[in-house]
């Protein structure tokens, strides 16, 4: 349906009558704020920090995806660099530095390998490089290397536990349990760990760690230990005896058992004995000074026990 009107100056217009209700619908559309703004407002938020909060999480869910596509897909290299740049250039960039898990390291030292390139835009840090170069220092275990946007990266350490001292060509080096080298030992402050002695002690660092867990009753007593030609180990105890073990892991292990079950029930230790021998399965060979009083057989076995005195008696000599 149409209408014609007359305008001025006599002329007429022609004009659809359908318009008129859809035009007064979009005015009153215009009037009544949307669902959204409504929700909006009964929040107790005010938008502003709504729409920020939302601005800096779309933001960072950007510099998210082009970080993991500068790393993983094909981007390339220079396009790739651009766009670091640019995040960067946005606030995504090293400020912060934050280190968990150091006691023994240096905090300098992690600062300096983390800080250690031309630009500091969070996606140009090498995350595996830098963690592997912190993997070089010699108290450090276990390493990893994070980012938390927009400006922190995050580190956190394993740190080595020293285990025992290695004694070689008259220099002393704190060891862990890996008989990995953590660093030199000055003499006038030796820490209170058992000292290993030989060219290859620290390689059987591990075994000897364990061969002490089995022996709690003696373990705080054991001060050195010598590895013997690369087979076996002589043990000194802090009351001065020196214990030597046959060659083998489990044979080392009953021996050691052998000795402290005898030691708690005759009370070997403290008595000053020079030397016991116990390589053969058979017999505890013991070696005395001429003056000490000599200790009691052991009833288990007929010969479990020999007794040899100083210069006159059968030489169990170290053949290696």
């Amino acid at each position: 349906m149409t209408t014609q009107t007359i305008g001025k100056g006599g002329g007429s217009r022609r004009t659809n009558a359908k318009a008129r209700p859809q035009a007064r619908r979009k005015a009153s559309a215009k009037k009544r704020p949307s669902q959204i703004a409504t929700l909006l407002n009964a929040l107790p938020i005010r938008p502003e920090t709504i729409e920020r909060i939302v601005t800096w999480s779309v933001v960072g869910l950007f510099a998210l995806l082009i970080i993991a596509a500068a790393q993983y897909s094909a981007i390339p290299q220079k396009l790739g660099k651009r766009l670091a740049l640019a995040i960067g250039e946005a606030g995504f960039e090293v400020k912060n530095i934050e280190v968990t898990g150091i006691n023994r390291l240096e905090r300098l030292a992690v600062y300096e390998v983390l800080l250690d390139q031309h630009n500091m835009a969070m996606p140009m840090v090498d995350l595996e490089a830098k963690r592997q170069e912190l993997l070089g220092f010699s108290w450090v275990a276990e390493a990893r290397v994070s980012r938390r946007l927009p400006d922190t990266l995050v580190v956190d350490i394993v740190e080595r536990k020293p285990m025992a001292i290695w004694q070689r060509n008259q220099k002393l080096s704190l060891i862990d349990a890996q008989g990995q080298v953590l660093e030199a030992v000055n003499v006038e402050a030796m820490p209170d760990l058992p000292i290993l002695v030989g060219q290859s002690a620290n390689h059987h660092a591990a075994d000897f760690a364990a061969l002490q867990d089995r022996v709690p009753s003696l373990k705080s007593k054991i001060v050195a230990a010598s590895w013997i030609g690369g087979r076996r180990w002589d043990v000194q105890f802090n009351s001065g005896e020196t214990l030597a073990l046959p060659e083998g892991e489990d044979a080392a292990k009953a021996a050691l058992l052998e000795f402290a079950r005898v030691d708690g029930t005759k009370r070997l230790l403290g008595r000053g004995y020079v030397r016991i021998d116990m390589r053969s399965p058979k017999n505890m060979v013991v070696r005395v000074p001429r003056d000490i009083e000599k200790p009691e057989p052991d009833s288990r076995k007929d010969d479990a026990t020999d007794e040899t005195k100083d210069g006159d008696a059968k030489n169990q000599g170290e053949n290696g």
